[in-house]
């Protein structure tokens, strides 16, 4: 969004908060994200649209401006953390399934969002010692995410989504020597499987391949993210775990479909105590409008609303049921 994932981005960034004062360097980044909203009008409107759903009104500049600052001060903790400052994750109450799930050992499927400090929760996987593959979409050099992976033994190394020739065979892989696989399923522009769901107040469509590979493999699939506490500290709050059983797929995927709009219900409250937290600046989840159909699926050339329905799939009492890609989410 900020061009932030590229290597002079980050030198640039980084030795501003290395070497000039404290109240100097923040008066220089309140000043570069005052910039930032003004020049970057694409994530500005996306902003925009994402506040005015949560908020239930139009943001004000300054609202949208501490937006903006809020993903600045996450990526430059990414930052000072990856050189080696010391940061420590703590479970909340609500991460006991998780935390049990992980230390099992047991191979699964680990969800998360573009919220808070996610981006830090290898640290909260490496004290369980587990082998993770982390599906991400790779923008610029990756050097910083492999530093960050690396620290404290996390044990996470990388498929990249935009890679689509080894995309399949290295999640293939991944299942089958088994590691855990980690992606993050709020946006949809790279999903293989897309199913709609309630979320700021109307059907939203959202990645749901997670589910598919946890069935498929009969693998447990749950989600965490981290956020920000007292400085040096982020909390970690987790999700129940979805365990896939011996019923017919079609009964498991109901399941899952109801745990994730139950993960997803908890987001959202999530966000609606601290609404800057999500960094979407890409555009919203398009909303699903509802159809009941007895007829099939009908063909992208069909569609009169692109953005009702991005898939070309209806929208079955509140579930979609979304077409297969060569993508994944």
């Amino acid at each position: 969004m900020f061009h932030l994932e590229t290597t002079t981005a980050h030198c640039l960034l980084r030795a501003a908060e290395r070497w000039l004062p404290a109240p100097v360097f923040a008066l220089v980044l309140h000043v570069g994200v005052w910039v930032a909203v003004t020049i970057f009008g694409e994530p500005r409107r996306h902003s925009r649209s994402y506040l005015t759903a949560i908020l239930g009104r139009p943001p004000t500049w300054r609202e949208i401006r501490k937006h903006f600052l809020t993903f600045a001060q996450m990526h430059l903790l990414r930052l000072v953390v990856t050189e080696g400052r010391e940061h420590h994750c703590r479970s909340l109450p609500d991460c006991r399934d998780f935390t049990a799930l992980m230390e099992s050992g047991r191979p699964a499927l680990l969800g998360s969002f573009h919220v808070g400090n996610s981006d830090l929760l290898g640290f909260f996987l490496g004290r369980f010692r587990r082998r993770v593959q982390m599906v991400r979409y790779r923008l610029g050099d990756p050097a910083n995410l492999r530093q960050l992976a690396a620290q404290r033994n996390a044990g996470v190394t990388f498929i990249w989504v935009n890679e689509k020739e080894n995309l399949l065979f290295a999640l293939k892989q991944a299942v089958e020597s088994g590691e855990s696989i980690a992606m993050k399923c709020d946006r949809v522009g790279y999903s293989a499987k897309l199913e709609a769901f309630v979320f700021l107040g109307a059907p939203r469509w959202f990645p749901f391949t997670i589910y598919h590979l946890g069935i498929m493999f009969q693998r447990p699939v749950t989600f965490c993210v981290s956020v920000p506490a007292e400085p040096g500290h982020s909390e970690v709050h987790g999700f129940p775990v979805f365990e896939p059983d011996a019923g017919t797929k079609e009964e498991n995927l109901d399941r899952a479909r109801a745990h994730f709009q139950l993960v997803l219900h908890g987001l959202e409250a999530l966000l609606r105590a601290n609404p800057y937290l999500w960094f979407n600046f890409t555009p919203l989840n398009p909303e699903a409008a509802p159809r009941i159909s007895t007829a099939g699926p009908r063909q992208p050339a069909e569609r009169s609303d692109a953005n009702a329905n991005p898939t070309g799939t209806q929208f079955h009492q509140g579930v979609g049921k979304a077409r297969t890609s060569n993508q994944v989410g």
